[in-house]
């Protein structure tokens, strides 16, 4: 199968792929890979501004509370190396990670670290700040200098790279709208009529998997156990560095002077980048974590910054990060899909499989989630029970 960007004739695949973020690209580049026939199909291009995977600011980390993601992050990382060492591009920056906040409880998480071997430091609030002194702690810190910046837009166009070169078809400006049975496999229809048949098919689709749903051609029975989403549209703030001789990531890629960071307090909780191409590389990326509104899907963002949310991240900053001037110089929206649960959702009825990597945590994940595909949709039962659908509801609905 050739590169072909847009075209009305039908094709047949045996995986038709519906979003080209880095979930439906990591999907794409691990089942070409394999040998299998596959069309990436992308309402707009790949890792759009419309979507959860565009700019070059995600944060790569092993602390979390829970050993069996740190164990996963521990499986991505092979699969970054691969990646990277695939196209011979930099994927990710190095930093270290910094987390702290009572709420965030940095022992819980240097514990789950420990049990997984991952090298990390605990450290008094004062022991941070006497090496840090750019920002302020009031808790526990815990470093584990091992994580690092992803370049997310890079990062898809390398693996969608990587899933042509293997003989994927990519379409591009082709929103799917439905996806019904066929006499045999399933047949992909387009908002304008355009038409694509799979033997399966997987919606990788992130904040517009909600609009989706309904177009479905999926058993009553696993729509209801299919988790409550939520999607927010996140505000992002750029801060300039006090101090010229710091840096974030480089055009370079050289690592970055700054840390990345979370904070999670009584009173609001906060994670910070180095911004990147996403802040022209001049300085610091901060955003309140789940601070923005909540729409129906992807297809009600608005791209406006809400200005209560800009003024609780200033807050935070004048409080929290005195080595950064209190200003934003740039601000962006973004997209989270959350779940009740945090979890993963990866899971498969009949030959549809839904792939949403919820609640902020997918880009650590990406060149996992496309083996876990593979693995799912071969029949292996490597993708875990705990990224089945449960039919999770939020408090109070």
């Amino acid at each position: 199968m050739g590169e072909r960007d847009t075209d009305a004739v039908a094709e047949t695949a045996s995986y038709a792929i519906i979003g080209a973020g880095l979930s439906g690209a990591s999907a794409a580049w691990r089942l070409a890979q394999s040998g299998a026939e596959v069309i990436l199909l992308e309402r707009d291009v790949p890792a759009s501004h419309l979507g959860s995977s565009h700019g070059s600011a995600r944060i790569f980390r092993y602390a979390y509370h829970d050993p069996f993601y740190v164990d996963l992050v521990v499986q991505a990382q092979h699969g970054w190396a691969e990646l990277e060492t695939a196209s011979g591009v930099l994927l990710i920056t190095p930093s270290g990670a910094l987390d702290c906040g009572i709420v965030r409880d940095p022992r819980g998480l240097a514990h789950a670290l420990e049990m997984n071997d991952i090298e990390h430091e605990l450290l008094t609030a004062g022991d941070a700040k006497a090496r840090w002194s750019q920002l302020n702690f009031d808790s526990d810190v815990l470093w584990h200098p091992s994580a690092g910046i992803i370049d997310a837009e890079l990062a898809v166009e390398t693996m969608v790279g990587l899933a042509r070169a293997a003989g994927a078809e990519v379409r591009l400006g082709w929103e799917a709208a439905s996806v019904r049975h066929a006499e045999s496999g399933y047949l992909v229809t387009s908002d304008n009529g355009d038409t694509v048949h799979a033997e399966q098919v997987i919606v990788a689709a992130g904040g517009w998997l909600p609009a989706l749903l309904g177009g479905l051609d999926l058993p009553g029975g696993f729509v209801d156990a299919l988790p409550q989403f939520e999607v927010r549209q996140e505000n992002a703030f750029h801060f300039l560095y006090r101090d010229a001789r710091d840096c974030g990531v480089t055009p370079l890629g050289a690592a970055a002077s700054w840390p990345t960071f979370i904070y999670k307090g009584e009173d609001i909780q906060t994670y910070s980048l180095p911004g990147g191409r996403d802040a022209q590389f001049r300085g610091q990326k901060v955003a309140e974590y789940n601070g923005g509104r909540v729409i129906p899907s992807a297809r009600d963002q608005n791209g406006q910054i809400d200005p209560a949310n800009r003024g609780r991240v200033v807050d935070f900053v004048e409080r929290f990060t005195p080595g950064l001037l209190t200003t934003p110089y740039a601000e962006s929206t973004c997209l989270f899909t959350n779940v009740p649960s945090d979890d993963m959702i990866i899971d498969r009825v009949e030959g549809i499989t839904i792939l949403s990597p919820c609640s902020g945590q997918g880009a650590k994940f990406a060149p996992l989630l496309g083996e876990l595909v593979l693995d799912l949709v071969s029949g292996s039962q490597r993708a875990s029970d705990r990224f089945r659908a449960a039919g999770q509801r939020f408090a109070g609905v």
